[in-house]
């Protein structure tokens, strides 16, 4: 997909999105010739309102559709959408408000502050409630929170709750947002199962997570999920990781990166998984495969490597390595890691 012309990776989204090209070009305002030489490459697209507009309707990144990774919004902007939308409108603006307390709590934890993300996500459920999507979108960090501070068990118990409240009892009948928030409650489960060691609650629960994300398919971000079967196979390394399985682990990494879905990640998760991928194959001692690894994590997204915790642990055990990587070895000095 990386290769591919704009026009084909239109074509290809419509075909995912089950759009015919009429119904498309009837979104977009045009006409299906307009929509039949762009997919063919006869016309190109070279103004970027009309890139936002076919990106829009195919319910994508417009950076998706020219082939090149997501960049992240900056905090300072989000946080005058934040007030500006809560000034406004309080009660409309509560999804800007949860998003945000959902962000921070998610940084902080990757950051090892579970007791500040503690307060974040209780800020989150609070402006969540009396709306049962946005509950569930915050109770996704509550679980990542939770397993921070070593509440596995209680990470587990609440993470089930929300998960069953939020998916309904036949899963065709569930949207979307309905099914990637409950899949990813489920994933946030198991990752609590993996981290008291109880394998076969993990294998259960992925397979539920499994069924969810075939309904819901790659490449898309449903409340800010990333949910879907690719986005479960990540989840299933970090659990054969704490479950102290190396070789599963890297199976599963292997997997994972072959998928199509893999390039539809957003970028700070396919690097995060990249560091649990160096841990897995440090498990089976192969260091050097686990130095690509981390190399490659921070190309994609250098503060997950740099700033965390866990990526500047897995740093630290590379390098010890007569083996390591130079380039490593001088980014562990850089970033005073040793």
């Amino acid at each position: 997909m990386e290769t591919l012309p704009v026009g084909r990776r239109v074509a290809y989204w419509r075909g995912r999105r089950k759009l015919s090209q009429q119904v498309f070009a009837d979104r977009l305002g045009k006409s299906k010739s307009w929509v039949d030489k762009v997919e063919r490459g006869v016309r190109s697209l070279d103004k970027v309102s009309t890139l936002q507009e076919v990106a829009t309707v195919l319910r994508i990144d417009t950076a998706v559709l020219l082939g090149r990774d997501v960049q992240p919004t900056d905090v300072s902007d989000r946080t005058a959408d934040v007030e500006r939308a809560h000034a406004a409108d309080p009660m409309a603006g509560r999804g800007s408000l949860v998003e945000a307390y959902r962000i921070t709590a998610s940084l902080l934890v990757k950051l090892g502050e579970p007791d500040l993300a503690w307060l974040a996500v209780d800020r989150a459920m609070t402006a969540a409630s009396r709306d049962r999507i946005l509950v569930a979108a915050a109770a996704v960090q509550l679980g990542q929170v939770l397993r921070g501070c070593g509440q596995v068990r209680a990470a587990r118990s609440a993470m089930l709750a929300a998960a069953y409240r939020i998916v309904p009892p036949t899963i065709k009948d569930g949207t979307p947002a309905e099914l990637s928030l409950g899949g990813a409650l489920l994933v946030q489960a198991a990752l609590a199962a993996a981290r008291s060691g109880d394998e076969a609650a993990v294998v259960d629960l992925f397979g539920e997570a499994t069924a969810l994300a075939a309904q819901v398919g790659d490449g898309h971000d449903h409340h800010r999920t990333g949910f879907g079967p690719t986005a479960v196979q990540t989840a299933r390394v970090t659990a054969a990781v704490e479950l102290g399985d190396g070789g599963d682990a890297v199976a599963w990494h292997e997997k994972t990166t072959d998928r199509d879905g893999w390039r539809w990640l957003p970028v700070e998760y396919r690097a995060a998984h990249l560091i649990d991928a160096a841990r897995a194959y440090l498990h089976t001692d192969d260091p050097v495969s686990a130095g690509r690894a981390l190399m490659e994590a921070d190309r994609m997204a250098p503060a997950e490597v740099r700033h965390r915790p866990a990526g500047r642990d897995v740093l630290a055990q590379i390098v010890r390595d007569p083996t390591a990587p130079t380039t490593l070895v001088h980014l562990a000095a850089t970033v005073g890691v040793g």
